[in-house]
């Protein structure tokens, strides 16, 4: 069963080189073993979703000119996430401010081709359906 999703939680990029954690900010009203509880909305690039490291994806315009100066060869650059869309799916039967509550299972997307998935959920008891 999933866990409910809670600043500090751990994840990771396809297309990034480290490690980093979620940032929730209180807006919620909600806690959660601790933390602040998240919900699917709290994607929000450098406020939520903090860098990777550098950043590997080809179709990253900075790593493309990168690897067009560098006559071909991969160079990766700094990451800046670019997360337009909410998290998916979520858990739809729990709300939190109206907005489906996030689990340890759902994953972000990023404009550059990255999957962004969670690795710790910051939470150990509070599971979600």
């Amino acid at each position: 069963m999933p866990n409910q999703v809670s600043m500090g939680a751990m994840m990771t990029c396809t297309m990034g080189a480290a490690p980093s954690s979620l940032v929730v900010l209180p807006k919620n009203k909600v806690l959660c073993e601790g933390p602040p509880a998240a919900n699917i909305m709290d994607h929000v690039p450098m406020v939520n979703i903090l860098p990777f490291g550098v950043c590997m994806s080809p179709a990253n315009p900075v790593v493309a000119a990168a690897t067009a100066a560098a006559l071909g060869v991969l160079t990766p650059m700094p990451c800046i996430p670019a997360t337009a869309a909410p998290w998916v799916p979520g858990a739809p039967t729990v709300l939190l401010a109206n907005m489906p509550t996030l689990d340890n299972v759902s994953k972000c997307m990023c404009n550059w081709g990255g999957v962004i998935q969670f690795t710790t959920s910051g939470t150990v008891k509070t599971q979600v359906p």
